[in-house]
């Protein structure tokens, strides 16, 4: 329980239906510095409103330290790969690490029969008995993207009971069931950059993603300087503060960080055109294996992007390789890509992180 609408309607739908609640919220911050936090999740007043709710549908509640480990797994994290000239996506670190392992452990100690979230994703269960994972009712709230390294033994004890519903008849809940929060506004942003100053984050933890450097095109020609390569990532056109265009007056793009020497690399749009990428940490949820030979998918390599077709494989260096239809503009390392099933794309089928592609031999 966030303290926000969808994890509170969730514990309360299920009370209602007669299950036996147990809420639990996780203290991600100190709680000096919560309390100071607006528009973030898991924060001071995030906490009062959860134990609210659950006083006021009569379950008990309770508050979990997970400061360390969300600083460990998820923050430190968030502040490497921005040093690695890496694009991250802390909300899928959040679900894999502290949330659906670190928290489903605890619901397991507490003997319970299954963990519940607010997440708009569904589970259902096939004939065999073997659950699936699939995109929400609702595609402007769907979080399938985010949850690409959900493994089938977490799907076994997972529930998503808004997994069916929209947004609006979510709220719509809230106010039948009478809970305080109904109209309360959706978090924004990282739950803990709040302001959207991530590089304020970075620069505290990783000072030398900020240290200025060089901007240059694809020959090394120097172009200008930058503030540290924390403020660029991939596929970005505007503020390089070098006018945007080059000789021939193409507007210019990120087309590469290199953080060794502290270099942004631009170049034409064209330049950002990739057939194909490695990934690294595969989640794979589909009945064959990915060693079998390549595998037809629907990939996104960003939450808003309609999923495009792909083929995915192990190859014999152990890598997992995506090869695109057509290839793709503005590819990140660090950040995800996620699988859906070609014949029916509501089916998610994992998913991996982008890695860097290994230098080409001479």
């Amino acid at each position: 329980m966030s303290g926000g609408v969808d994890s509170s309607v969730t514990a309360a739908l299920l009370h209602e239906a007669g299950y036996e609640v147990v809420g639990m919220t996780l203290q991600l911050y100190d709680q000096g510095e919560a309390m100071a936090r607006k528009g973030a999740c898991c924060a001071g007043q995030d906490i009062y409103d959860a134990r609210r709710v659950a006083d006021g549908m009569g379950f008990p509640h309770y508050v979990l330290d997970y400061e360390s480990r969300f600083r460990d797994a998820v923050i430190e994290d968030f502040a490497d790969a921005y040093a690695r000239g890496e694009t991250p996506i802390p909300c899928v670190r959040c679900n894999q690490t502290v949330k659906f392992t670190d928290l489903l452990t605890t619901a397991r100690e507490l003997d319970a029969d299954a963990l519940a979230t607010g997440h708009y994703v569904r589970r259902t269960v096939e004939a065999d008995g073997a659950p699936t994972l699939r995109r929400a009712v609702d595609d402007g709230k769907d979080q399938s993207y985010f949850l690409f390294a959900t493994t089938h033994a977490q799907l076994d004890f997972l529930r998503f009971p808004l997994g069916d519903l929209d947004k609006s008849e979510t709220r719509r809940q809230a106010q039948r069931l009478g809970l305080a929060i109904a109209d309360k506004p959706d978090s924004q942003d990282i739950c803990f950059v709040p302001d959207g100053d991530y590089a304020r984050i970075v620069r505290r933890l990783r000072p030398e993603a900020a240290e200025p450097g060089e901007i240059v095109d694809r020959d090394g020609t120097v172009l200008g300087r930058h503030d540290g390569i924390i403020h660029y990532t991939i596929g970005q056109r505007r503020g390089l503060g070098i006018g945007g265009r080059d000789t021939s007056s193409e507007p210019l793009y990120v087309v590469r960080l290199e953080p060794e020497s502290r270099r942004v690399v631009v170049g034409p749009r064209a330049a950002l055109a990739t057939p194909d990428i490695l990934l690294d940490q595969v989640n794979w949820l589909g009945g064959t294996r990915l060693s079998d030979g390549p595998a037809k998918v629907l990939v996104k390599i960003r939450n808003t992007m309609t999923p495009v077709p792909a083929a995915v494989e192990a190859t014999p260096l152990g890598d997992v390789e995506v090869r695109f239809e057509q290839p793709q503009h503005g590819v990140s390392p660090g950040q995800a890509c996620v699988f859906y099933d070609p014949a029916d794309a509501s089916r998610v089928l994992g998913g991996g992180w982008i890695a860097p592609r290994r230098p080409q031999a001479a």
